[in-house]
């Protein structure tokens, strides 16, 4: 037994220095948008569908994922990000833009069924997963990176608006979060940081 100890010490010494190093090169990574590796929690939850089916983050991974709360009846902000991340997504290769996955978190799961976020994503990309839940699965996962959400007053046609984060959140292919970026960058940009996140 004392013999193997040395050798068993310098491999788990190996391999915290091979793990330290990665971690190291992860953070000193150069994006337009935030780094934020380290300072969130990796990509987990437990949404429904587009289909009605349970999405847990699993499902994720091999892909490079960006996340991004909001409803389908925005007026402004939730159409625009999603038709920038589409235009940015366009300027990227084939095989790097195969290898991203877009998920549209719904906090206005009254009016956001399956089937609306179905036909609602589909115009922007088909690599768009619209995304939604009952309140305490939404709760969960917005405070898990750090945001919030909540109702306006209707008005009389019952109408309603939803307030919400305008992050989007990105994760490379193992779920580990590396990335916020601003609603409003620029396509170009986004891009760019897109093709470095699916690298990592």
């Amino acid at each position: 037994m004392p013999t193997f100890l040395p050798r068993t010490m310098k491999s788990l010494l190996l391999i915290a220095c091979v793990m330290l190093i990665s971690a190291c090169q992860q953070a000193s990574v150069t994006f337009h948008g935030k780094n934020i590796t380290g300072i969130m929690p990796d990509l987990a939850f437990s949404l429904t569908g587009e289909d009605g089916q349970p999405v847990t983050a699993k499902a994720m991974t091999g892909k490079t994922v960006l996340l991004f709360f909001g409803y389908t009846h925005c007026p402004d902000y939730c159409p625009t990000t999603l038709m920038a991340l589409s235009q940015a997504l366009k300027a990227l290769p084939e095989k790097t833009r195969r290898q991203v996955q877009v998920l549209f978190v719904s906090v206005d799961p009254k009016r956001d069924t399956p089937a609306l976020l179905k036909q609602y994503t589909a115009y922007f990309s088909d690599q768009v997963m619209g995304l939604t839940g009952s309140h305490e699965q939404l709760d969960a996962i917005t405070k898990r990176y750090r945001t919030a959400y909540g109702y306006g007053e209707p008005d009389a046609d019952g109408n309603y608006s939803v307030s919400h984060g305008l992050a989007i959140y990105g994760f490379d292919s193992q779920g580990r979060v590396h990335l916020m970026m601003r609603n409003d960058e620029r396509v170009a940009r986004m891009a760019e940081d897109i093709a470095t996140l699916s690298r990592l």
